[in-house]
């Protein structure tokens, strides 16, 4: 996804430190990490904010060449446990760029209509068009995530599924899209500590799930099933990367940095004008007051 330019904060630049074949296994990760950053908590949501704007800048050039008919697009997949924090990463670095050049999409429970096809179509009605950045809250891999940790199909048929996951991918990255994976890691204190603070405020009443506490009871199950996924759909055209997510602060970093560098990747310049440019200038002059 292109060459790194070294950042300052950053011992090791992010693609490389979270990327889930240098992190080790997900079961003895450490969710309270910040690796490959050298700053604190100051220096990270300053940088944050200094690299939002370059962030901006690219994503507005990617929108840029989308309108003038170049198909490339970006797409964030976001995983994790329940209260890892996606929404965050959609509100404070989805909300660092140009709405207009962004798709958000989050994947629940199937509904009827798209249990009734393959699951894989729900996903391509959702893909990000050409010049945008999308954002997946949850995605595809729900498929061989809690329909494996709950038994909800045969495991003949979701063992299948992830090769018909990696053909996905294979496929959409030919077709100009760059694929980021991010799976958010949160410890079980940190997930106690973020769900009674969901109960003490009812500002936050309409974000807690009762069953997200049942789900708690298969963390372990959870773990092995993300394991698979990285062990099985993990590429260098679509990359796993961890993000430690304990501290929102450096998730939040992380995955701007990844954005960041998948766009950089694309090697875009502005679109050439197709208008006379000197002509246009000669008819705004005579323009009166």
């Amino acid at each position: 996804m292109g060459k790194h330019t070294k950042t300052a904060g950053w011992g090791t630049p992010p693609e490389e430190a979270l990327r889930v074949t240098v992190t080790g296994p997900i079961a003895a990760f450490d969710p309270s990490s910040t690796p490959g950053f050298t700053g604190d908590k100051d220096s990270g949501t300053a940088l944050l904010s200094e690299r939002g704007a370059v962030l901006a800048d690219l994503q507005e050039l990617l929108y840029a060449n989308g309108r003038s008919g170049d198909h490339r697009s970006v797409l964030l997949v976001l995983q994790g446990m329940d209260t890892a924090g996606k929404g965050g990463i959609v509100r404070h670095v989805g909300g660092l760029v140009d709405p207009q050049g962004l798709t958000i999409r989050g994947f629940g429970k199937p509904t009827p209509e798209e249990l009734s096809h393959d699951f894989l179509w729900r996903i391509h009605r959702a893909l990000p068009p050409g010049g945008r950045i999308g954002i997946f809250d949850r995605s595809h891999y729900e498929d061989v995530l809690p329909v494996r940790v709950h038994n909800l199909i045969p495991k003949s048929e979701w063992e299948k599924r992830y090769e018909m996951i990696n053909q996905f991918e294979r496929d959409l990255v030919a077709s100009g899209t760059t694929i980021i994976k991010c799976a958010m890691v949160v410890s079980k204190a940190e997930q106690k500590a973020r769900l009674a603070e969901r109960l003490e405020r009812p500002d936050k009443h309409w974000k807690y799930n009762p069953g997200d506490i049942d789900e708690r009871g298969f963390w372990d199950d959870y773990l092995e099933a993300y394991q698979a996924i990285f062990d099985r759909c993990d590429s260098d055209a679509a990359p796993w990367f961890l993000i430690p997510s304990d501290r929102k602060w450096f998730a939040r970093l992380s995955i701007c940095e990844l954005l960041i560098h998948a766009l950089k990747g694309l090697d875009l310049d502005w679109p050439k004008a197709d208008f006379d440019v000197e002509a246009e200038k000669k008819r705004v002059a005579a323009l009166t007051e």
